[in-house]
């Protein structure tokens, strides 16, 4: 299955399970891998050290930027052969050396292929001792493979989104809400006046036209379809119905705690793991739940080279995706093989266990 210069160092679970937890270098494994998981990976997700010029617990955080930079090149550059042609990779970075990330990236996976910057926001009180603002988010840098080949999935609708559908004129077509009618690059033959039920005479604003030409206001119209408000006065909107729109919803770009996590959630995670050695600087469960549900499906193929505290792996075997993880300091033993243990003995009650109950399964774990 691997490169015979890595020897299998203990089995836990299913000796069937090709999922795997590497205690070594990540460069060098990622080499080894080539030949067995080229085009296969459908996502890498890493959290790489940010330079911050700070010494942690499990790592050194200060290299110089451009030993960082070539640090993140050379690793870069090996994970693009794993990756499957529909494949991506999400990075998570602060603003420390983010642009020039973003610049690497687009050298390596090509600037065509960037997808998004997210923003999570990883805190909600401000730090009273900066000097200047306080920083209280981090970045998500997307790449595809080839963004022609990849799709993000649609994200589960919630009942607050669908709270935001009502019934305001008992249409006998159900619940729905309503959205702009007009555009703001505007066409000349889409602008024209529009006569409400009360007898106001409307036109776009300035600079602005309807998104649609009068022949299908009209036929819409007709079907009850646009919105005047309940006085009949108000600028027309196009009624959308609940049963009608899609089953998923389009991910955004601002990720807030609320929804995702933030580093008190993480640090409250991976304390159930070792609280005598914290992991310094965690990602929350649910964060990595999202990212995993947007870019893969069960029985795809996961790989995290800066596992940290295992946080990707635990979500990935959680969610019945195939891992990969590699970490090269003590928080291997010390976090990702009792976390992953914990898992597969069916003895994990943190974070996105709450709504999975996921246990079973297995890993191989291999020293290099």
């Amino acid at each position: 299955m691997i490169n015979d210069n890595l020897k299998s160092y203990l089995s836990i679970g299913s000796r069937q399970s090709q999922n795997c937890l590497f205690h070594g270098d990540n460069l060098n494994v990622l080499k080894s891998l080539e030949k067995r998981f080229t085009g296969k990976v459908k996502l890498i997700y890493i959290d790489p050290p940010y330079n911050t010029q700070q010494v942690f617990d499990h790592y050194n955080d200060e290299l110089t930027h451009s030993a960082w930079l070539l640090m993140m090149r050379e690793r870069l550059i090996a994970m693009v052969p794993l990756l499957s042609e529909d494949g991506s990779i999400w990075i998570s970075i602060d603003e420390n050396e983010v642009h020039y990330l973003k610049v690497l990236c687009d050298e390596i996976f090509g600037r065509k292929n960037f997808i998004s910057s997210i923003i999570w926001e990883k805190k909600y009180s401000p730090s009273n001792d900066t000097k200047y603002i306080s920083n209280t988010h981090d970045y998500i840098l997307v790449y595809a493979k080839q963004k022609t080949k990849w799709r993000a999935n649609l994200l589960p609708r919630t009942e607050a989104v669908n709270k935001r559908y009502k019934n305001l004129d008992n249409d006998p077509r159900g619940n729905w809400t309503s959205s702009d009618l007009t555009v703001k690059t505007p066409s000349p033959n889409y602008i024209y006046e529009i006569k409400t039920p009360s007898g106001r005479k409307c036109l776009p604003a300035k600079s602005r036209s309807w998104s649609i030409p009068k022949s299908t206001f009209l036929k819409l119209k007709a079907e009850n379809r646009i919105w005047f408000g309940k006085a009949g006065n108000s600028m027309p909107r196009l009624k959308r119905f609940l049963k009608e729109v899609q089953d998923g919803i389009v991910a955004k770009s601002i990720w807030l705690r609320d929804e995702v996590g933030d580093n008190q959630e993480a640090k409250k995670e991976v304390k159930q793991i070792n609280k005598e050695q914290v992991f310094t600087t965690p990602k929350p469960e649910r964060l990595l739940e999202k990212i995993i549900k947007l870019a893969t499906n069960e029985g795809d193929w996961v790989l995290d080279a800066f596992a940290g505290s295992g946080t990707t792996g635990a979500v990935a075997h959680k969610l019945k995706r195939k891992w990969v993880m590699i970490e090269i300091n003590g928080s291997c033993e010390g976090h990702c093989l009792p976390r992953m243990k914990g898992i597969v003995m069916g003895k994990d009650k943190i974070g996105v266990s709450k709504i999975t109950k996921s246990s079973g399964g297995g890993f191989k774990y291999f020293q290099t």
